[in-house]
């Protein structure tokens, strides 16, 4: 099956194992009537939530009984890894059956307290869409959709968070208002006002996360923002006032939440990383300037 899709669209995202010794995430395309491959090694160990650098308030996001859970952020920013680290958590914890939906397959999951299930597109379903009309079916508790690329997965998600279940997913956003709007704009406009209402009836949290060099250059340390969603973040979701959840956010540290600009700030003056690889992260220079003392 793998072959056939490489032969009609040129290129492919597979898995690939050494038993015992390895494991990648590959990617392979044509190039110059040649054929070319990228690898990316996958950890077998599932490292914590913690020892990634996360915020402790990320863990009760595994806790949750029901709703929408988003990972986001640039690609190679570590969402595979931090959504692997949720599953973990919750698979640590709870007794539940999780079913997880992937492109390719990263983590592999032993069954702990919860069954497990994972689902690879091409392998095992024909997309995320098809494979989330039937899951439904499947009695899962906990649903992970490894990405939310089209109209059709992103309905079918939402639907899943308002029928009862925990969904985890991820998109290519980049801060936490951007990640609501992305999610309405991608529905007809007739649509949005509906969306809004379900999506602020659902979403339980939103990590934006991006990855920084260590101070020493000899690693990266993870900078995340945390939106906890709050009764007033569902009013502004719900009329459409995505604009002031920075505000929310910046003032939400009772809450959990913290922006980029903040956890960056935090990071640098730790000595973590450099005040300029800082920079080069921030979304709003000015605030960040002056969390770090040089407005």
């Amino acid at each position: 099956m793998q072959r056939e899709r490489f032969e009609r669209d040129f290129e492919l995202d597979f898995s690939y194992s050494l038993p015992g010794r390895a494991r990648f995430r590959g990617n392979l395309y044509r190039q110059r009537d040649a054929l070319g491959a990228a690898f990316r090694l996958i950890p077998f160990e599932i490292k914590s939530l913690e020892s990634l650098g996360l915020p402790p308030i990320v863990s009760t996001f595994a806790q949750f009984p029901r709703g929408f859970v988003l990972v986001t952020g640039p690609t190679g920013s570590g969402k595979s890894t931090t959504l692997a680290s949720l599953v973990d958590l919750a698979n640590r914890t709870r007794h539940d059956h999780i079913m997880t939906v992937e492109d390719p397959i990263e983590f592999l999951h032993r069954h702990k307290s919860c069954l497990v299930n994972q689902r690879e597109i091409g392998e095992d379903t024909q997309s995320f869409s098809q494979a989330l009309k039937h899951v439904l079916r499947q009695d899962p508790d906990i649903i992970l959709v490894g990405e939310m690329r089209d109209l059709e997965t992103i309905q079918v998600a939402l639907t899943a968070a308002e029928t009862g279940h925990l969904v985890f997913a991820t998109l290519h956003t980049q801060d936490a208002a951007q990640t609501v709007d992305r999610i309405i704009d991608v529905f007809p406009s007739h649509q949005q006002q509906q969306v809004r209402q379900q999506l602020a009836g659902t979403l339980q949290g939103v990590v934006c996360q991006t990855l920084a060099k260590t101070a020493d250059g000899q690693g990266r340390v993870v900078a995340a923002e945390v939106l906890t969603v709050t009764p007033a973040v569902r009013n502004l979701i719900r009329e459409g006032k995505t604009h002031q959840i920075y505000s929310v956010m910046q003032a939400g540290g009772q809450h959990g939440m913290q922006t980029l600009d903040q956890h960056l700030a935090e990071l640098v003056r730790a000595g973590r990383i450099t005040y300029e690889g800082a920079l080069d992260k921030a979304h709003h220079i000015e605030d960040f300037n002056r969390l770090t003392g040089r407005a």
